[in-house]
């Protein structure tokens, strides 16, 4: 089929229902139809291991699945089953459930580095605690994010720092301070410059690309010696790195961290983990400040925390994250080589850990293009290939990389056409997709 012959009508009337009723037609903005080419973004009907169908009918190869968060695949046999034993035991009480205390123990047991941990439902949430938990520890206001990672919270303390920061105050902003990803040095000199001032280092411990050596443990040592919170955002790199995270692979270890996505393979949950004594300062059993760390009606929903313990059965029984690892690594290279084979190798790059590859569309300047971007989603679409990356989830096989691997072929002789042609204009069948982060729709 041609990019010309594909036509999603349905899912073009459900992205107009959604749009009329939810404010950017979707709940997440990575999942807005402006991330797509122009009337070719699918609306999912459902899914089933690393396959989805659209409300067309379609059936695609699905990358990236849920932003990340599911790992094993959709409706993942063990997880469901799990989930399934606790809907007729009630979701909810008045009281904690005794399911809270086998989850966390279990949790605490995958990742050894945290001595406690409290689930809530998403990711900003946990970090945002995390940051207001090391503001009350030290009695410091500033945060101090990496700034060479995309997302950290919803939250003000970083929206405020993307061009999205309309209605937030500048006094908040101004409270938030960048450093860059493995230069120690640049580092160093801000916290001397904000001396006294700075009350966490937040990070993804690891990125597209790994941790020269010797910087984690670098780090730990300035958060060390200038007295702020070490904190991992381990919402990405949780499971996927390795089952207790960055953390676990690399050997240094945070005061707090975040986990989520791959947590649930789907369902709602997440965690702020990490050192008995700042974690207690939410809690009932120490004399200082009260901080209200995290206090959600449905942070403990048992279903959920059912999912996340399967989740960590599946994980350790199954060897997932060297699959992980063993299928992004086969993707990889023959992405690369039908890349190369159409002559646009230094224009379709994968980037990244092999359990959570990315692709870069490069233009004739070899400078990043939403336009290739487009040009290149486009022809994946049309060959059953949805990619808005390449983050493999376990349930691949062999076909289905195969498959994905000639699609990425036939996209790169079109992308080396309009290379050739000094314009891809022709190819984009519309505007162009867009960054998330902007200031005007």
């Amino acid at each position: 089929m041609t990019t010309e012959e594909f036509q999603l009508p349905r899912s073009r009337q459900a992205n107009e229902r959604l749009h009329a009723v939810i404010p950017g037609g979707a709940h997440t903005y990575a999942k807005g139809d402006d991330q797509y080419p122009e009337n070719l973004a699918p609306v999912i009907s459902h899914g089933r291991g690393a396959h989805v169908w659209d409300v067309d009918g379609n059936r695609y190869i699905e990358y990236g699945s849920g932003l990340r968060s599911v790992s094993l695949g959709h409706a993942h046999p063990r997880v469901i089953e799990a989930v399934r034993r606790e809907l007729d035991r009630g979701s909810n009480f008045v009281r904690p459930s005794i399911m809270e205390a086998e989850a966390a123990e279990r949790f605490l047991a995958t990742v050894p580095t945290a001595e406690m941990v409290k689930f809530t439902k998403n990711g900003s949430d946990a970090t945002t605690a995390a940051v207001r938990l090391a503001r009350a520890a030290t009695g410091r206001s500033r945060v101090a994010i990496c700034g060479d990672h995309p997302f950290f919270s919803v939250d003000d303390w970083f929206i405020g720092t993307t061009p999205m920061s309309a209605g937030i105050p500048a006094a908040t902003t101004e409270l938030t301070v960048a450093f860059p990803y493995g230069d120690l040095a640049a580092t160093e000199e801000l916290l001397a410059r904000y001396e006294g001032e700075v009350a966490c280092l937040i990070l993804e411990p690891a990125g597209h690309t790994e941790p020269p050596p010797g910087y984690l443990a670098g780090l730990r040592e300035l958060a060390d010696r200038h007295g702020c919170v070490l904190i991992f955002d381990e919402m990405i790199t949780g499971f996927r790195w390795s089952e207790a995270g960055a953390q676990g692979l690399y050997g240094v270890v945070p005061d707090l961290s975040t986990f989520g996505k791959a947590l649930g393979n789907g369902f709602a949950v997440s965690a702020l983990a990490g050192r008995r004594d700042l974690m207690e300062r939410g809690g009932l059993r120490h004399s200082g400040d009260r901080v209200f760390l995290l206090s959600t009606t449905h942070g403990a929903e048992t279903h959920s925390l059912a999912a996340a313990m399967a989740v960590q059965t599946v994980y350790a029984e199954e060897g997932i994250t060297a699959r992980l690892h063993a299928l992004g690594e086969r993707l990889a290279a023959g992405v690369r080589d039908a890349a190369a084979s159409m002559g646009v190798g230094d224009h379709v790059l994968v980037r990244g850990r092999a359990s959570n590859l990315v692709f870069a569309t490069l233009d004739e300047d070899r400078q990043p293009s939403q336009q290739y971007r487009t040009l290149f989603l486009r022809r994946l679409l049309a060959g059953g290939v949805l990619a808005p990356s390449f983050v493999v989830s376990s349930a691949l096989d062999d076909a289905d990389i195969e498959h994905t691997v000639d699609v990425v072929a036939q996209a790169c002789a079109v992308y080396r056409k309009a290379l050739d042609a000094a314009d891809p204009t022709p190819w984009l069948g519309g505007r162009p997709v867009k960054p998330v982060f902007r200031r005007l729709a």
